[in-house]
């Protein structure tokens, strides 16, 4: 690495770019997206088994995306803080119950986008308080019936797939609650 010279920002993201001699030899550039929140991924179970997923448009790919409840929060504030922020922002939704179930990288080969993921149970409803910038659809579906939109690819948001499919193992392999497991899995 033969420097750093961020190209741009703004109140999310930071452009920095590297040059760097290859592993080859050649000379290279790296440009990598600096994140300023850590991103959050909220993955509210009812008693029953159902999940409240959030639809809302996704301005990147100008398409309409179901996903679990999802934002960021300040890398200097507790994580655990702002997943409550984002899951009452979002759907109204209390939880008495946080288990964190999943830490990820979102794309590792451009960002340095981390994300954080938690199980949220014993919910209680609210009113939703979203955010300006945010036009959001909440509904109540099955979480078997979420699993079925990951496999045939109508949900493809990256946290709400491996949030599901995290789920999905911890309930098979017996590390959830044995009744919100059965509840889950149709069981």
């Amino acid at each position: 690495v033969h420097g750093t010279k961020q190209v741009y920002q703004n109140p999310w993201i930071a452009v920095t770019e590297h040059p760097v001699t290859r592993p080859d030899g050649q000379p290279g550039l790296y440009g990598v997206v600096n994140f300023a929140n850590l991103a959050m991924a909220i993955l509210p179970v009812f008693d029953d088994g159902t999940i409240m997923m959030v639809g809302q448009h996704r301005f990147p790919q100008d398409r309409y995306s179901w996903e679990i409840p999802e934002g960021g929060g300040p890398l200097s504030e507790d994580p655990l803080a702002s997943a409550r922020r984002e899951l009452k922002e979002e759907t109204g939704l209390t939880a008495g119950n946080w288990q964190e179930i999943l830490r990820m990288d979102l794309s590792n080969s451009v960002t340095d986008e981390a994300a954080i993921g938690y199980l949220a149970t014993g919910l209680a409803q609210g009113e939703a308080e979203p955010e300006g910038t945010e036009d959001l659809q909440t509904r109540r579906i099955s979480f078997r019936a979420a699993l079925e939109d990951v496999s045939s690819g109508a949900i493809s948001d990256a946290l709400t797939v491996a949030m599901l499919l995290r789920a999905y193992y911890m309930a098979v392999e017996g590390e959830l609650d044995p009744a919100l497991a059965k509840a889950m899995l149709g069981r």
